[in-house]
């Protein structure tokens, strides 16, 4: 691979079949690394002038924290330690800094989507801190940091949502606030479609198995897990935290743009994401 970001890299492994099926911790991980290494440069390219350069932008409505402030009042977050899980290219991370966040941190499984965040911290003078890591195992100590954020980031893509969700409490100070988004999980019951036929249901809500994409050798080269939102809320409540909201952000009508089974059609019908806002007891 390329260290010049502006270097395209391989198109993703070919796609020879689609299952529903089990997949572990570890191949959902290596599925997710090997995916994101290839789809990085195609994902920036599409996507990176909707996220911004230094932007933190919920999901595909646009909500965005400068007007949704989930991590809390800007006030409350100078001086703060803030981790962001599956980062992408930074941009998260990089408005946190701009807004006087006392540090931040990024991680991500992809390293290709990091040499991006490098190539976005060269173009506007304005570096994050970044490292290469996976969600389900968080290379900081107990109690690190004082906010865990992350959008679209690591949730989507791991097989045990109770494992994860308390990977990211452990590395919360007691008080310390977590919030996510993923795919909200009626959105599983869809084809990811985003015209009419999006809009019929043909698969049960209750459907647990992941999404596998596999290449000819049977390989998963793509992992996505479903959780309803009672999976959510209980392994939120399984890490010792407290759901404190639970965002679904309306499509907003100056949102014209389709992202993947996302767009204005089926986001002014049903939801298209959920939020998560969690906090974790204060010592008594």
């Amino acid at each position: 691979m390329t260290d010049d970001p502006n270097t395209a890299s391989p198109p993703p492994s070919a796609t020879v079949r689609v299952a529903r099926r089990a997949a572990d911790a570890d191949e959902s991980a290596r599925a997710s690394r090997t995916w994101w290494e290839d789809a990085a440069d195609a994902y920036q390219a599409e996507h990176g002038g909707f996220l911004g350069d230094d932007a933190f932008v919920w999901g595909p409505e646009g909500l965005d924290e400068a007007r949704a402030r989930l991590l809390g009042k800007p006030e409350e977050l100078r001086g703060a330690r803030v981790l962001e899980v599956g980062c992408g290219a930074g941009q998260c991370a990089r408005w946190l800094r701009s807004q006087g966040v006392g540090e931040v941190v990024g991680i991500d499984v992809s390293y290709r989507q990091l040499q991006h965040a490098r190539r976005i911290d060269e173009q506007i003078g304005a570096a994050v801190t970044v490292a290469q890591a996976d969600a389900q195992r968080l290379p900081f100590a107990d109690g690190s940091f004082d906010v865990v954020c992350s959008a679209y980031g690591g949730f989507p893509f791991v097989p045990d949502a109770a494992a994860a969700l308390a990977e990211s409490a452990r590395v919360l100070r007691p008080g310390g606030r977590l919030a996510f988004s993923v795919s909200h999980p009626i959105r599983w019951c869809f084809p990811d479609d985003p015209t009419e036929a999006g809009l019929v249901a043909c698969d049960s809500y209750f459907d647990r198995r992941a999404y596998v994409e596999e290449d000819d050798a049977g390989r998963a080269i793509y992992v996505e897990h479903h959780h309803t939102l009672g999976d959510w809320v209980r392994s939120i409540a399984t890490a010792g935290l407290y759901l404190r909201d639970l965002v679904e952000p309306e499509w907003p009508e100056d949102n014209e743009q389709t992202w993947g089974g996302w767009s204005p059609l089926r986001g002014r019908i049903i939801p298209g994401t959920a939020i998560f806002v969690a906090e974790k007891p204060p010592v008594p």
